[in-house]
């Protein structure tokens, strides 16, 4: 019975997680105390370790979000496309149609607005990345 098969649903899927790699940095700061006898001591080493998988993890997160703002933005877009139609099909009720029309087109102009921030956030995210691993950007203009 050690041997147990786990089934896993379509939505629970367990991934085998990977290691984390680690990058270390040494940051020495030397501190000097007088006692007022002419002795002086002390010295510091700290360590730091930062991680590559959060910037991984990070950048996907942001990936992922784009994606929902663009799907968002374009349901929306759809959906004001569809209630024009309805404006022009149905007279007796165009004033409605048009107002749902209005609010899912403010909708689908937030979506993308996120899906444009949410872009910039990736983008810094792995800049902030390559920052880490020191590799260097040159801009030309």
């Amino acid at each position: 019975m050690a041997e147990e098969k786990h089934h896993h649903s379509l939505f629970h899927h367990h991934k085998e997680q990977k290691p984390v790699e680690e990058e270390t940095v040494y940051a020495s700061e030397d501190t000097y105390d007088g006692d007022g006898m002419g002795r002086v001591s002390a010295s510091e080493t700290a360590v730091f370790t930062t991680s590559t998988e959060d910037y991984e993890k990070e950048e996907k997160h942001h990936k992922h979000m784009e994606h929902l703002g663009e799907i968002g933005a374009a349901a929306a877009g759809g959906f004001a496309l569809q209630e024009k139609h309805k404006a022009k099909k149905d007279p007796e009720h165009a004033h409605r149609h048009k107002i749902e029309e209005e609010i899912a087109a403010a909708a689908a102009v937030g979506g993308a607005g996120y899906a444009f921030h949410e872009h910039h956030e990736k983008k810094e995210t792995k800049e902030e990345e390559e920052e880490a691993h020191g590799k260097k950007h040159h801009h030309l203009f």
